[in-house]
């Protein structure tokens, strides 16, 4: 083809999409029928990863819930069993969830190791059966600053916010392609889209994530897999103790809010129910990642300085410290952890 004329029909196209972008604004999408799917959510154990649990089980899907603590996990699998329990009327319209008899399934693992991700994935597949919808979900914040943070603490950083999602990719993807069906949620955080001081491990495991789905999204496209969909999730802070501490400045703070969790994945739910791309909450963050791409990077330091966000990590950092020496003086000099055992925030954003 002339490239030429395939420059025009490119441009038409480009234009087509700004016009079905804007129509989403003004209509909004049906959101589709997951009663019935299976649905896999690493991380679930608390946080975001139990919200989306419990989002999914009132729309009648079978819930399978993956994480690194059994007790929160059933604890979130008994929120689900209840949630079943409890629906006797349809849903949105969809049906009669009790005749689907949808059920909830609950796994230990730790997804930032490779062989453990695998078997539990051929696990959940022998026992559930194909999974349509794949929420990778789990994380950790070592909360250090980078010189003072231990390797160990680093190197499991990457792992479970972003290695885990190779892992889970290509353990369930595979019945994906085969049938070309299915749903990949990667939960990252805003923090993957634009960066601050002190959490250099968390922004680079976040922007890895991005990277990845983007890439992957990219080649479900060149494949022709149309029908497996792909949403990125970039919630702004989440009020909860991943990040507690963490502050601009007073003027600035409630142009910000720190996000309410239910509010976080209730905006991430309509987004993967209408097959969105990508979702940014609050809306705001659009402009923010917009200016980062437009502005030199010496006006970006200005306008974080004036936010006070250059050093919004700092009293979260502090806090953490603050908290881990109070934990290690309590225990005995011949029983204070090690590395290894030091304990990890759980993801909430």
């Amino acid at each position: 083809m002339n490239i030429f004329v395939e420059f025009c029909l490119v441009s038409c196209k480009v234009l087509w999409t700004f016009v079905l972008a804007g129509t989403r604004w003004l209509v909004r999408p049906k959101e589709k029928n997951v009663m019935g799917q299976v649905c896999v959510i690493t991380g679930a154990g608390s946080g975001l990863g139990r919200h989306f649990a419990k989002e999914f089980a009132r729309r009648g899907a079978t819930v399978v819930l993956w994480d690194i603590n059994w007790e929160s996990n059933e604890e979130t699998a008994e929120i689900v069993r209840q949630i079943y329990s409890d629906i006797t009327s349809p849903v949105d319209g969809e049906g009669d969830v009790s005749q689907i008899q949808p059920k909830v399934y609950t796994y230990l693992c730790d997804v930032s190791k490779r062989e453990e991700v695998y078997l539990t994935a051929d696990k959940v597949q022998r026992e559930v059966g194909n999974i349509d919808i794949l929420i990778n979900n789990a994380g950790v914040v070592s909360g250090h600053h980078l010189l003072e943070c231990p390797d160990e603490l680093l190197e499991r950083t990457m792992m479970v916010n972003c290695h885990a999602h190779f892992w889970t990719t290509k353990a369930f993807v595979p019945k994906m392609l085969e049938l070309n069906h299915g749903h990949i949620v990667t939960v990252a955080s805003s923090l993957g889209l634009f960066t601050t001081a002190g959490v250099e491990d968390y922004c680079a495991s976040k922007f890895g994530a991005i990277g990845f789905h983007e890439s992957l999204s990219h080649e479900l496209k060149a494949a022709e897999k149309d029908r497996i969909k792909m949403t990125l999730v970039c919630p702004f802070l989440v009020d909860t103790d991943m990040f507690k501490g963490c502050k601009i400045k007073k003027e600035i703070a409630p142009l910000f809010p720190p996000l309410k969790p239910e509010q976080c994945v209730q905006q991430a739910m309509r987004a993967i129910l209408t097959d969105q791309p990508m979702i940014c909450t609050p809306r705001i963050m659009y402009i923010v990642c917009f200016m980062k791409t437009v502005l030199p990077f010496d006006a970006i330091v200005c306008m974080y300085q004036f936010l006070g966000a250059d050093k919004c990590m700092y009293p979260f950092l502090a806090h953490r410290k603050e908290a881990m020496n109070n934990n290690e003086s309590k225990l005995p000099s011949i029983q204070q952890p090690s590395i290894q055992q030091l304990p990890l925030g759980k993801k909430e954003c």
